[in-house]
């Protein structure tokens, strides 16, 4: 039994008391078979009129049961001799299960089922019966035993949260909670249960979500105690790549490179998320924290996660860095091993000066002389153990390095202190001077022959045009297909104009030969699949094309969509979808049609798809929430917050108390 119950994390008799039902049965009330309906699961009694065993298509135990209001067949496929003898003529049944449309009658298939003596009489259940997530070898009645056996303990499970900051933002009382929500009163509607609403549910939401909060915060300030490599003061090189560049930074990039600067003079390590929209200037900004990293004689790694953002970002160090004579290196899975040992040499050796790479640059094999700065772009799908990783990788002795986060995906200000909260936040919230307005419409496919037709208008005014197909739930190859099928198909529709084709099975070299065609001006159309959502700059592109629209999520429409108005000409993105729209679709859509906004739409994205999507909880260790949803109970955040702070004020004794009960791996946070 402790083996199965270890299999769900359930190791002390608190544990139990916190393994919270999943949905819950109402066997406090006997139905009559007359009023029953499909769909309902409720207990009935009722006479048994006849049994019999049939061989249909396979043999079955039928058993008709009737109490005076109306007949009901109980359908058995499994069963034994014994089970059929005990179902004679008269005998009395109490079953429990969910009441289904039957060939001639109503139904239940195997029933939970008791026979009925003088002495059971009419005893039903008080509270509603739990059923609780489970494992091979554990059966609901045992977990209902056990858990009946824990609360005789309750008293013994210390409640946390003090008296008056529960009174002050009326939680109920732990041991109570638990009570409600093991052993629910018969009145206790379950659609309020079942949605997350009901008081008790509160009371352990809002305590679950200040432990992760404190969880965070301890991580933030144990990071702040750790000794680290301390940046010098000297701007040379940043200077340098200002003097190159053909436009001046912004307000916003300004201030946060000084952010980062005064981080990486401290003598603890940085740890700061940096957001900014679509086209707000990230990556000029992490270059800027390189030089200063650089500038020290320190190495810097720069992490995507995916081979196509990391190969785009190792273009744009290039162009910045190498005119200032340093080494910028790429290490990728799909490098040659003689080409691969090449660059890790030069990495060990100090000749490198930043390597970008995927999770291939945290292997084993690869070590860096003297690793000042790691930066991780689009931070939400790295979770905290990639983040703790990493600042392992580039200890140095007994310091660490300073660590920039990058997103493109704008988080809600609130779910970010919450998600990030062991990172310090800084936001890139001004796009640089002349970017244009984008203007969005969304299409039906039957008037894709409109659309070629005003490709042909824009180009013949000296404009470029995106397509970019899309069929992301299909595989790779399908999608590759449907990019060279529409590339086909345009070329016959529009013969006079110049049209390229990159697609994500094309060597690398290839793709870079038809990106630069298209930067250069020399096709006037690029038919793409998504590999073009991130890192390409063309401002003389004004119009982009999304086939199947419906199918991609917000965050990725609204990234491709930052693929234009990058000039002053105004811009338009027109959204092709198939009918008809489902509601999410039809939600994201017009999302996208309304704002030009990425904090509004990662809003709307999160309210359609949650923040386990939006995170990509499977591989966010902090958001392994066990009761909370942080979509759902998001408006508790403030509070959660002001009472993490007052109980560090007035208890701190309890917070790593809270932090053990409700943190999965909390032992080895503590142990960072």
């Amino acid at each position: 039994m402790a083996e199965r119950l270890a299999r769900l994390g359930i190791v002390l008799v608190q544990d139990l008391l916190f393994h919270l039902p999943l949905r819950y049965q109402d066997r406090t009330r006997i139905y009559p078979i007359g009023s029953l309906q499909p769909g309902q699961e409720v207990l009935i009694e009722g006479e048994v009129e006849h049994a019999e065993i049939v061989m249909r298509r396979r043999r079955m135990l039928l058993c008709s049961l009737s109490d005076g209001s109306g007949r009901i067949t109980l359908r058995f496929f499994h069963f034994s001799n014994a089970q059929y003898l005990s179902m004679s003529k008269g005998k009395r049944l109490r079953c429990f299960g969910e009441i289904r449309r039957g060939p001639q009658s109503l139904e239940i298939v195997h029933p939970e089922y008791k026979i009925q003596s003088q002495q059971t009489g009419n005893i039903v259940e008080d509270t509603l019966t739990p059923t609780y997530p489970t494992t091979e070898g554990l059966q609901q009645r045992s977990f209902r035993r056990l858990i009946a056996l824990a609360l005789k303990h309750i008293e013994s499970l210390e409640d946390l949260i003090p008296p008056h900051i529960q009174q002050h933002y009326k939680l109920t009382g732990l041991h109570e909670a638990l009570q409600t929500l093991h052993h629910p009163p018969p009145d206790t509607p379950v659609s309020y249960l079942l949605s997350g609403e009901h008081p008790a549910q509160k009371r352990l939401i809002f305590e679950e979500m200040m432990a992760h909060h404190l969880s965070l915060r301890k991580l933030r300030q144990q990071t702040k105690q750790l000794p680290s490599i301390a940046i010098g003061n000297s701007d040379k090189l940043y200077q340098q790549l200002l003097a190159q560049l053909p436009f001046t930074l912004t307000n916003a990039q300004q201030r946060v490179i000084a952010e980062l600067r005064h981080d990486m003079q401290q003598s603890h390590p940085m740890s700061r998320l940096v957001q900014g929209d679509v086209g707000s200037g990230k990556t000029l900004v992490a270059a800027a924290a390189a030089l200063y990293a650089i500038e020290s004689e320190f190495q810097v790694a720069l992490m995507a996660p995916t081979e196509i953002l990391a190969e785009q970002h190792y273009q744009n160090f290039k162009r910045w860095l190498e005119p200032l004579g340093l080494q910028v290196s790429w290490i990728s899975g799909k490098q040659s091993s003689k080409q691969r040992r090449s660059e890790i040499e030069n990495l060990q050796l100090g000749m490198t000066h930043i390597a970008i790479g995927t999770h291939a640059l945290f292997q084993a094999d690869v070590q860096f002389k003297q690793l000042g700065l790691v930066i991780v772009d689009e931070q939400h799908r790295f979770g905290v153990d990639q983040r703790l990783a990493l600042r392992e990788k580039g200890r140095q002795g007994e310091r660490y390095p300073h660590q920039l986060i990058m997103t493109a995906t704008p988080i809600p200000r609130t779910l970010a202190m919450t998600a990030c909260a062991d990172l310090d936040y800084s936001v890139i919230d001004e796009l640089p001077p002349g970017r244009q307005k984008i203007t969005t419409v969304a299409l039906p496919n039957e008037r894709r022959d409109e659309i070629i037709q005003r490709i042909q208008s824009k180009c013949n005014e000296g404009n470029q045009v995106y397509w970019v197909c899309t069929l992301i739930e299909e595989s790779e190859a399908l999608q590759c297909r449907n990019a060279e099928e529409t590339w086909e198909l345009l070329k016959q529709k529009l013969p006079d104009l110049e049209i390229g084709l990159v697609h994500g099975r094309m060597k690398a070299d290839q793709k870079e030969a038809v990106m630069n065609a298209f930067k250069a001006g020399e096709t006037q159309v690029l038919v793409a699949t998504t590999v073009i959502e991130v890192g390409v700059d063309v401002p003389n592109a004004t119009l982009m094309i999304i086939e199947n629209a419906e199918r991609l999520g917000l965050a990725q429409l609204h990234q491709l969509r930052g693929r234009v108005g990058r000039g002053s000409a105004a811009s338009s993105c027109v959204l092709l979808y198939q009918p008809p729209l489902s509601n999410n679709s039809h939600r994201r859509i017009d999302a996208l049609r309304k704002s030009n906004d990425g904090f509004e739409i990662a809003r709307i994205d999160l309210e359609i798809r949650g923040p386990g999507e939006v995170f990509g909880t499977r591989q966010t260790g902090e958001l392994r929430f066990r009761i909370a949803d942080l979509g759902r109970d998001q408006a508790l955040l403030p509070q959660v917050q002001q009472a993490a702070e007052q109980l560090l004020q007035e208890a701190p004794e309890n917070a790593d108390k809270l932090i053990q009960r409700w943190i999965y791996r909390a032992e080895e946070y503590a142990n960072i």
